[in-house]
């Protein structure tokens, strides 16, 4: 993405978001967005598997077509409650590089809702104060529709140290 212009009415920066091809989701009701660059695939909630001992944010295992893939809580990362997967839940497995080398991880979304392309829409930076997400899992929001699609930092939201993602 590239710096495209300088919202100084509204008083934060803009950018476009250029022809960003993106999936968008849901979690708690709000819409989620990331590239779709990195999806392997959308699937069915498998049977998520424990893992004695494990941190909140990377409980659990699935098997993903013969490989085992850790299932990471973006909600716990995002400060959102905890929730059981619904009927429309879905598992998106995506690859993203973690200390330079590819690695193959999943998360739940509540529901998947379209890929869609950016276009010529505008990112807009989201507010700091009173942001209810870390800002810096948020690379900002893009209005599609009547939605505002939130568009995550997958650097900061799967790093695999919280205190990182927090920064």
């Amino acid at each position: 993405m590239t710096h495209a212009a300088t919202d100084r009415d509204a008083g934060h920066e803009a950018q476009a978001a250029g022809g960003a091809i993106l999936l968008v989701f849901r979690l708690e009701g709000e819409a989620f967005g990331i590239s779709v660059e990195p999806v392997h695939e959308i699937l069915d909630p498998p049977e998520i598997t424990p893992v004695p001992n494990a941190g909140a944010f990377a409980p659990g295992l699935v098997n993903v077509r013969g490989v085992v893939v850790p299932v990471l809580d973006i909600r716990h990362r995002l400060r959102m409650p905890a929730a059981a997967p619904g009927p429309t839940a879905r598992i998106i497995v995506l690859e993203h590089q973690i200390d330079g080398a590819p690695c193959r991880l999943a998360f739940v979304a509540d529901a998947v809702e379209d890929v869609i392309e950016a276009g010529g829409a505008t990112l807009d930076r989201m507010p700091e104060i009173g942001a209810r997400w870390p800002p810096a899992c948020i690379a900002g929001a893009i209005r599609h529709g009547a939605d505002l699609v939130v568009l995550l930092e997958p650097s900061a939201l799967f790093a695999p140290d919280a205190a990182e993602a927090a920064a």
